[in-house]
């Protein structure tokens, strides 16, 4: 805060200089009542009213020069003296730091209202109150999963997956006591037996324009209603947003206390709702017969079921291993070349940090899911064969396009696996040396040179990637917007 000067002189040395207006309000109080001086008192010697007085020494108005000229006189101090920027004493110092913690996000954001600091409140209370501010800010600290705790959940996750070959028994075992309690025949998953695993699981269904932005489905655990947009049929896969929506319900999800069970969380949901739309008892029979006839396709699995290709080829990464004997890896990479999602356990090398986490990395230029951006023909499957420093490795892949722009997906196998899938006559060869050396990982010498120094370019990666664990109740959902949507849709 400015001290403005309204003398004619010019004021003091040194009087024209950044103050706080709370240090000030409370150093003026602390003189005042130190020499036995009520507020109605310091008023009259200085000729303002009490109010005005008043609003000063809670920091709420700026004292202008010529009045603290009066107010330091009438206390019998300096200018400099009120100026000082530390307070006179720890009940001020307090004070002070409780006023502005209430001005702060923190209790903002728990909606605790300010108050007024009376000489009655106990400073016991007043560090009470300061201590508990600050632990709650040292749990959201530690709560905000920083980019390199991400990454450590994601290592630590793909871990998981790998020493399990992908495999979750016990939620495979789930889905099929669901669909056997609304007796499913196997096969395609269809709308109607989405609707029915809701009815049974205590759900009605409800279509809405007015979702929550933040939201893909609102469950209303109180009536048993189950919200969605009334425009998920033009977005995607109706009975996706259904299952991924029952599945939280149904695995007990509860508010994520870690990044790593936030990602845990996440990767269940997404498996339970695969195992759901394609059923392990109808499918293995199918990737079976496919496998002796050597004519798997991902394309054949998203047709029979429905679904779209990334989901087929994850749900063939959680059974190629345990019932096919196929080691695999799958990759989900954004057009910026950033790998989004990715799992393994047939040794391909990926790109990864110092901690070992691959998402977040740059992909290979040369691997099928980076060049398949560039093929022009986007009805047909793209297939290529890898040489790499550990081997040569055939991937199949497809680009799919999403809120925050186009992915590749990608399912390969050892090239001794490659006999068991259609598309391994291809003649699409590449070489990619990121596992040995450099490869693509630096420009070729003469652009470095020339525009190392010459260029700065704003990065675009997806917005969502190794995003910070949000804080709240719902992770990343406005709750204002969700509890006044179930307020006004709740039935009367």
């Amino acid at each position: 805060m400015t001290i403005i000067d309204e003398s004619p002189r010019g004021g003091d040395a040194g009087a024209e200089q950044e103050a706080d207006a709370l240090t000030i309000g409370r150093r003026i109080r602390q003189l005042r009542t130190a020499r036995g001086l009520t507020l109605d008192e310091l008023a009259e010697a200085v000729e303002r009213a009490p109010s005005q007085l008043s609003m000063i020494e809670t920091g709420k108005r700026e004292p202008k020069l010529t009045l603290l000229r009066a107010i330091a006189k009438a206390l019998g101090t300096t200018i400099d003296a009120l100026l000082e920027s530390e307070p006179l004493d720890e009940r001020a110092t307090l004070e002070i730091s409780l006023e502005r913690a209430m001005k702060g996000q923190t209790f903002q954001a728990l909606g605790i209202p300010s108050f007024r600091i009376g000489k009655t409140v106990p400073t016991e209370a007043l560090k009470a109150m300061l201590s508990l501010q600050s632990e709650i800010e040292r749990l959201r600290d530690e709560r905000a999963a920083t980019p390199e705790e991400a990454r450590r959940a994601n290592v630590a996750l793909r871990e998981l997956m790998r020493t399990q070959d992908n495999y979750f028994g016990d939620l495979e075992a789930q889905a099929a006591k669901l669909l056997a309690a609304v007796d499913h025949p196997g096969g395609p998953l269809t709308q109607r037996t989405a609707s029915d695993i809701a009815a049974h699981l205590g759900f009605t269904l409800h279509y809405v324009p007015d979702l929550p932005q933040t939201t893909r489905s609102v469950a209303d655990i109180k009536h048993g209603r189950l919200y969605l947009s009334s425009r998920v049929t033009t977005k995607g896969d109706p009975r996706t947003a259904v299952l991924q929506a029952l599945s939280s319900r149904i695995l007990g999800h509860r508010e994520p206390t870690s990044y790593d069970e936030f990602l845990r969380q996440r990767v269940e949901t997404n498996y339970l709702t695969g195992a759901l739309l394609i059923p392990e008892a109808h499918v293995v029979p199918f990737l079976k017969d496919a496998k002796q006839d050597r004519a798997i396709s991902i394309e054949d699995l998203r047709d029979a079921y429905s679904v779209s290709y990334e989901t087929a080829a994850h749900r063939f990464t959680n059974l190629a291993t345990v019932h096919l004997g196929i080691p695999v890896h799958f990759l989900k990479v954004h057009e910026s070349g950033t790998i989004t999602k990715a799992y393994e356990n047939d040794d391909v090398n990926f790109p990864a940090d110092r901690l070992g986490a691959i998402e977040g990395q740059m992909c290979c230029r040369k691997w099928t899911s980076r060049v398949v951006f560039d093929v022009d023909d986007h009805f047909n499957p793209y297939y290529q064969y890898t040489d790499t420093g550990n081997g040569t490795y055939w991937c199949t892949a497809r680009v799919e396009l999403s809120s925050e722009g186009a992915h590749s997906v990608s399912v390969g196998v050892r090239f001794d696996d490659t006999k068991w899938f259609l598309g391994r006559d291809t003649t699409n060869r590449g070489v990619s040396r990121h596992a040995v050396e450099v490869c693509c990982r630096r420009a070729p010498a003469d652009l470095e040179s020339a525009w190392r120094e010459n260029s700065w370019p704003n990065v675009r990666t997806p917005r969502t990637l190794l995003a910070t664990l949000p804080t709240g109740s719902f992770p990343g959902v406005d709750t204002t917007d969700l509890y006044e949507f179930l307020e006004a849709h709740a039935p009367r």
